[in-house]
């Protein structure tokens, strides 16, 4: 890859700070802080098994071949209800200055419950323009994202007070059936970022304590439209036995928008000028391989392994327009892998029943912030499907999700010194942990003429 590649690899958008930001405070996610929640017929699966599933035309997202087992026309649309609970537990953090009030800032407390719900919308629609050979369809929704927002005077503020992410997928694809054992799909997404970024500012250290107990918010936003494309393959093993296999590929960000200092005194104006900011961001590519089993004409097993290459992100790096650093916060994330099972139980000609459960390896291991405090996650998830006639249906579906231990936290209150960031302001040593659970409640329906 090329010099803005390599780039790309070493560093990460304001956008990709909000969206990791969101992991446990905006909803619930695949590792990092990639959207599972791209319908609800497999939310009852806890989502394994995607890739090969093919029930509706969300397919699109998960493996566009599939739209070669759905019928002739179908339209989706996908509302989720995602009510997260991220509470920070305090182990001894200091404040960014030695001293006390009326000198220093006031310590501050753990921050409240930092979730907050959000509602997911997806739609999709596919179409069989070539009989029996070719399908074309169109999705919409929110790969990354949502949101994270704690009290304005918690003990992190120095680290980060709020953050967001509104994400837009348009995914249009095509799908071919090569014969009767295999289909292939292809998907080109057209993706947009619009993120903000808060944290507080300690104008005392900035004057050099010539300003007593004076503080503010930094708000950077920052979006960029920007394209890649999915692709997928499906094979019939047996009549009874599907294999799906997909691809997402990377996305790369050239993000442009401004910050802003809140409260800032008017002889500080030269040192933090309000301005526009750039940074870059390649967000990473995904690989999964997944099984659909028929045992009984009643009973489906579907289960899956995903792997996403999440060390892209190493660290976020923000400058203003002219070149100079404005902020970098270090994340050394890793490559991860989810990995799922399910059951599809039919009960009558109306209803079919759902169960599902999976593990979510965490992308980052060590060096947690407020903004990702990332850790392992599991799924346990129940669903339903109503089939209200022959072209109308209805998924709805539950999952609870939790870590599997504390997410804990210890920062430094200076960052590591880099060339382009040789200096920074204090912050506070940030100790302690998250626990963190999420609600998810999302409903679906499915018309096929």
């Amino acid at each position: 890859m090329g010099s803005r590649s390599h780039k790309n690899r070493k560093t990460a958008s304001v956008v990709v700070a909000l969206t990791a930001a969101a992991t446990w405070g905006g909803g619930a996610h695949a590792s990092g802080f990639a959207l599972m929640e791209q319908n609800a017929s497999g939310l009852g699966n806890a989502y394994a098994g995607q890739a090969a599933a093919a029930e509706d035309a969300s397919t699109i997202f998960f493996n566009p071949a599939g739209m070669t087992y759905i019928g002739s026309r179908q339209i989706v649309g996908v509302v989720h209800a995602i009510s997260p609970d991220t509470e920070f537990n305090d182990k001894g953090s200091t404040g960014p200055l030695p001293f006390p009030p009326p000198i220093g800032h006031p310590l501050g407390g753990d921050g409240g419950d930092a979730g907050d719900l959000a509602i997911v919308p997806n739609l999709y629609g596919s179409w069989e323009v070539i009989p029996g050979t070719v399908w074309v369809g169109l999705g919409f929704g929110a790969p990354f994202g949502l949101k994270t927002d704690y009290d304005k005077d918690w003990i992190g503020r120095f680290h980060g007070t709020k953050s967001e992410v509104k994400t837009i997928n348009i995914n249009p694809s095509i799908a071919w059936k090569a014969n009767e054992t295999v289909s292939l799909g292809l998907g080109l997404n057209l993706q947009k970022f619009d993120a903000e970024l808060a944290n507080a500012v300690s104008y005392t250290a900035i004057s050099g304590g010539l300003i007593p107990n004076s503080e503010g918010i930094a708000t950077v936003e920052g979006d960029d439209w920007a394209w890649g494309w999915n692709a997928g393959i499906m094979i019939n093993l047996t009549p009874a036995t599907r294999v799906g296999i997909s691809y997402r590929s990377t996305i790369e960000y050239d993000l442009e928008g401004d910050v802003s200092f809140k409260n800032r005194p008017a002889p500080l104006a030269a040192l933090v000028p309000n301005g526009d900011i750039k940074a870059e961001v390649e967000t990473p590519d995904s690989f999964s391989v997944a099984l659909a089993h028929q045992f009984t004409p009643k009973l489906q097993l579907l289960a899956d392994y995903t792997w996403t290459g999440w060390d892209s992100i190493q660290a976020i790096e923000i400058f203003r327009d002219n070149g100079v650093g404005l902020n970098r916060l270090e994340l050394n994330m890793h490559d991860s892998w989810r990995m799922g099972v399910g059951l599809n139980y039919r009960l009558d000609d109306a209803w079919k029943l759902r169960a599902g459960m999976a593990y979510d390896r965490a992308a980052i291991r060590d060096g947690r912030t407020p903004r990702l405090p990332d850790e392992d996650r599991l799924w346990a998830t129940i669903g339903a499907q109503w089939n209200v006639s022959k072209q109308t249906a209805i998924d709805f579906g539950y999952a609870y999700i939790t870590t599997r231990g504390d997410a804990d936290v210890n920062l430094p209150s200076m960052q590591t010194p880099t060339a382009d960031f040789p200096t920074s302001l204090p912050r506070g040593n940030l100790v302690g942990d998250y626990d963190a659970k999420v609600h998810i409640f999302s409903v679906q329906a499915r018309y096929s003429f």
